[in-house]
């Protein structure tokens, strides 16, 4: 049984995603605001977070990056805005999924499902590849990247895109292709989804960058030689 810690300074809303997450059989940790979420962290393992992003004393952006300090716990971030730079700032600090309010529960509890699985299947395959590209490493068993020998810091996200693109080296790889095999074919999102995270990537790997090339119209790939 899957453990969910619902995070919202709003009873009403907290009341109504306990009583969705419970009909599905899943158990319930509540917390009002953001450094309570912080502090339950701290104490215990949660299988995944649904945050508001505004809260009094800690709002929902700056609780997700202090917990991702110690423990890698995937979050939907549930905000009553939907502009596109509050979505992307979240997808750059980590977040996994992104809900508007108002919102459906049964929508929110397909998503939590989504992201469960793709979580699940993560850290349930083996890998056991390294590659090592001029000064870029990739070790994808152990979840670590190089580039000229500091470790990358990265998002979650960030690392499960590389290490796709990596073994899937000069093969041609389209948004959708990615969308399904990095997010999981049941996400909730559109391909700008993939050219963000691209972008974010490239900023992280410096000049070797160069490796993943765009295909214009199609997608990317990473290409060596």
């Amino acid at each position: 049984m899957a453990h969910i810690l619902i995070v919202d300074d709003e009873i009403n809303i907290r009341k109504v995603v306990r009583e969705y997450a419970e009909f599905e059989e899943y158990e319930v940790t509540e917390a009002s605001n953001g450094m309570e979420a912080v502090n339950l962290c701290r104490e215990n393992d949660y299988d995944i977070i649904i945050m508001d992003v505004m809260m009094p004393r800690l709002d929902g952006y700056s609780a997700c990056k202090e917990i991702r300090k110690s423990k890698n716990i995937p979050v939907i971030m549930l905000s009553a805005r939907g502009e596109e730079y509050d979505k992307l700032f979240g997808f750059e600090i980590g977040v996994d999924d992104y809900v508007v309010k108002p919102f459906s529960p049964k929508e929110l509890m397909a998503r939590v499902k989504a992201v469960l699985k793709r979580n699940s299947a993560q850290n349930g395959a083996v890998q056991q590849d390294k590659y090592v590209y001029e000064g870029l490493e990739v070790n994808i068993s152990g979840r670590e990247v190089y580039v000229n020998g500091e470790r990358a810091s990265m998002t979650p996200k960030e690392y499960d895109l590389l290490f796709y693109l990596v073994k899937n080296k000069n093969i041609a790889l389209s948004r959708d292709k990615l969308l399904e095999e990095v997010w999981g074919y049941d996400f909730f999102g559109d391909d700008r989804t993939v050219d963000t995270h691209i972008k974010m990537l490239r900023n992280s790997l410096g000049e070797y960058r160069k490796y993943i090339v765009t295909l214009r119209g199609m997608g990317y790939k990473f290409e060596v030689l």
